[in-house]
């Protein structure tokens, strides 16, 4: 294999270029180190790549690079490049949201048109789904996404759908459910969570706490893309959940259990765009992709906050 990663310095992506380096595979990575957060962060992601020979990086975002050059002999493409956030989406940031997602991801299908790639695995999200759907939420349900992320994410699926129906792109979506693990974006829920236990500091609750995800560690995310490069359906998608669906209270609980320390909470209103209720049926992904995450929550935000404190020492 000869893969590209997009936005491989971020924290699925630098997962995923170290597992695909691992197996044998040849990986150029690509990633613009936009600063939704710091650049340094990034900068650790990628330290287990740096001196490999089978690894490569170029900066640039989709739209500046040679597109053309960094496909050439490339037998896998896997799109994790995106602007990420659900709650900085709305307003004039959205336009930062349509060229990163939507912009971004129709100029990389075109440039792999006629070209004699095995599969393009593109990283989705549950935001696509909405709160209109029922649990557990199967693909081939009503889309109805509540948040402009969301919108730009099912965007760009329909795109990869129309280049795979009409230019054949041996596209695959992968709809990720609620990732969580050793990485994770500072401005993501556990890892607030688990540095404000830590610090003792207070940190914001939105809504009553009731709300519920779909939690899915970050190597169960790998190896389903992994298993999706070799045997997903060209045109089709698949949920990508962990079996974990817990309530937000609890995740507190569970936190308070593994350091120790309770998670002080200021409550306030749910935000615009937070869905209420996420729960994958991952059927599809079991039987085609022979997806089985192996990782419970418990164990998952133990590595996660074993990996913070290592970080912080």
């Amino acid at each position: 294999m000869k893969a590209l990663v997009t936005g491989t310095a971020g924290f699925i992506g630098s997962h995923l270029a170290e597992r695909l380096v691992k197996d044998g595979a040849t990986v150029i990575g690509i990633d613009s180190f936009a600063d939704f957060y710091p650049r340094a962060t990034k900068e650790r992601n990628l330290a287990g790549l740096r001196g490999s020979a089978a690894f490569s990086l170029v900066e640039s975002t989709l739209a500046d690079a040679r597109l053309s050059d960094l496909l050439e002999g490339v037998t896998h493409v896997f799109h994790l490049a995106a602007q990420a956030g659900v709650r900085k989406s709305w307003g004039q940031a959205f336009r930062v949201y349509t060229e990163n997602n939507v912009d971004a991801t129709q100029a990389l299908l075109e440039a792999c048109t006629g070209r004699p790639i095995e599969r393009l695995v593109y990283a989705s999200s549950s935001s696509v789904y909405g709160d209109s759907v029922e649990l557990p939420m199967r693909e081939d349900a009503r889309l109805q996404p509540v948040s402009p992320y969301g919108v730009t994410k099912l965007a760009a699926e329909q795109l990869c759908y129309l280049y795979n129906v009409s230019y054949a792109v041996p596209t695959v979506a992968l709809r990720f459910f609620t990732v969580y693990g050793p990485r994770q974006r500072p401005d993501m829920g556990f890892s607030r969570f688990l540095r404000a236990a830590a610090r003792g500091e207070t940190v914001t609750q939105f809504g009553d706490g009731r709300q519920t995800r779909d939690f899915t560690y970050v190597a169960d995310v790998v190896a389903a893309m992994v298993a999706a490069a070799a045997h997903g359906r060209p045109g089709g998608v698949y949920n990508i959940g962990g079996g974990s669906r817990v309530e937000l209270l609890a995740v507190f609980d569970l936190i308070r259990n593994l350091t120790g320390q309770p998670v002080r909470v200021e409550q306030t209103a749910a935000r615009p765009g937070d869905m209420r209720d996420t729960y994958a049926d991952t059927t599809r992904a079991k039987v085609d992709l022979a997806f089985a995450p192996d990782t419970t929550l418990e164990q998952g935000l133990r590595a996660q906050y074993e990996w913070m404190a290592a970080e912080h020492d």
